[in-house]
C-alpha cells in the first residue's frame, strides 16, 4: 500500500478531519509529529531545531508521496531540503503572503487552492507555476446542517474567530441602529478570540460596546460552539462581514443549514453566493434585512433554498474529498515518468 506521510500541524485540524479519514482509508498514512523539546544547559535552542528538522526529513524519505495542510511552516522546511518523494499541499489563504515566500516552490508538485480567486492571486505572485495549481473547494459535512423550518424573529449570527478581520464590531453598531428604527434583530456571536487564551484589545472592544450601547438584551456571545449545525437552526440570517476569507467555512455551513446569508464583497464570495446577496457598504446590508424582513414566509423559503441548493451542489465534503485522491494518484503517477 502506497505510503502516504501527512503535515498538519498542531489545533490546525480544523478543515481537514473528513478528508484525512479518506485518505486513510487509501493509503498507509503517517501523521507528523514533532519531537518532544530536551532541555540541556547550552545550545537547547539549536538542538532541538536540528531534530524537529530531522523529523522532517525522515518522513519525507519514508513516504512515497507527502501532503501538506497549510502551505506554511512544514513546508517551508520541507522545500528547502533535497527532493526525496513528490509533495501536495493545500493553500487556504493566509499562508500567500505570510508563508509562501519562504517556500521552494520548484520542489512542491502540485498546490490546491481552496477557491478560485486565491489561486489566482497566487499565479499572479508566482506565475512559473500555474500548472501545478488546481482548484478544490472547501467543503463541508452538508449533512451535519439540515436546513429547519422556524419562525422568523430577526435572529442574526456571526460565527468565526474574534478578530478584526470578521468586522463583528460594525454589526454590533448596525444592530443599535436597527433597534433605534424600531426593529427587533437580536445578534448571536459565536467562537473565541483569535489566539486561543489570549484576549486582545480587539476581542475586549466588541465586548464594551455592546454595553456601552446598552445591548445586553440583544446580542449574545456564546463562546467555542462544538455542534454549529444545531447552532444554526436558531440564525434566521448569517452575515460574512470579513474583509479578506479564502472560501468562508462558516458561511458555507449557513447557506447548507437553511440561512439567509449576506456577505460583503471581500474577493471570491462570488464563488458562494448570488450576486443579491452581496452588499458593499454598511447602508447596502441594512437596506438587504430589512427587505428581507418584510418579506413573506414562503418568499423568504425560496430565498435561503437557492443558496442551501448551491451548498449541497459545490460544497459538498463527500465529492470534493474524492478529488483529493485523484490528485494524488496523478502526482505519484508523473513522478514515475
Amino acid at each position: 500500500m502506497t505510503q502516504l506521510g501527512i503535515f498538519v500541524g498542531e489545533d490546525m485540524w480544523t478543515f481537514f478531519r473528513e478528508i484525512y479519514a479518506h485518505l486513510e482509508i487509501q493509503y498507509d498514512v503517517q501523521v507528523f509529529a514533532p519531537p518532544d523539546e530536551i532541555h540541556l544547559p547550552l545550545f537547547s535552542a539549536r538542538v532541538n531545531r536540528w531534530r524537529f528538522r530531522q523529523s522532517i526529513r525522515s518522513l519525507l524519505q519514508t513516504s512515497d508521496i507527502c501532503f501538506f495542510e497549510w502551505a506554511s511552516e512544514y513546508l517551508q522546511i520541507a522545500s528547502q531540503m533535497p527532493k526525496s518523494a513528490p509533495i501536495v499541499t493545500r493553500l487556504h489563504s493566509f499562508e500567500l503572503y505570510d508563508w509562501a515566500p519562504k517556500i521552494n516552490w520548484e520542489n512542491v508538485d502540485k498546490i490546491i487552492f481552496v477557491c478560485e480567486h486565491i489561486r489566482q492571486k497566487f499565479i499572479d505572485q508566482y506565475p512559473k507555476q500555474a500548472d501545478k495549481t488546481v482548484v478544490v473547494y472547501n467543503a463541508i459535512p452538508v449533512e451535519k446542517f439540515p436546513p429547519v423550518q422556524r419562525k422568523f424573529d430577526f435572529s442574526i449570527g456571526m460565527l468565526g474567530h474574534i478578530a478584526p478581520i470578521k468586522r463583528i464590531y460594525e454589526i454590533i453598531l448596525l444592530t443599535r441602529e436597527l433597534l433605534d428604527m424600531g426593529y427587533s434583530p437580536s445578534l448571536h456571536i459565536a467562537g473565541r478570540e483569535k489566539n486561543k487564551g489570549r484576549i486582545d484589545r480587539y476581542y475586549v472592544a466588541v465586548h464594551q460596546i455592546v454595553q456601552k450601547l446598552k445591548l445586553q438584551d440583544h446580542v449574545k456571545f456564546y463562546g467555542h460552539v462544538d455542534n454549529p449545525g444545531e447552532w444554526f437552526q436558531n440564525i434566521d440570517i448569517f452575515i460574512s462581514n470579513s474583509y479578506w476569507e479564502g472560501l468562508h467555512t462558516a458561511l458555507l455551513e449557513a447557506m447548507a443549514a437553511g440561512c439567509y446569508c449576506l456577505g460583503h464583497f471581500w474577493d471570491g464570495v462570488e464563488e458562494a453566493l448570488p450576486l443579491e446577496n452581496i452588499y458593499t457598504t454598511e447602508g447596502e446590508l441594512k437596506q438587504k434585512l430589512i427587505e428581507y424582513a418584510a418579506l413573506s414566509d414562503a418568499e423568504r423559503e425560496t430565498r435561503t433554498r437557492a443558496t442551501s441548493e448551491i451548498a449541497q451542489q459545490k460544497f459538498n465534503i463527500h465529492s470534493n474529498k474524492v478529488k483529493f485522491t485523484t490528485i494524488l494518484e496523478d502526482v505519484m503517477k508523473r513522478s514515475k515518468q
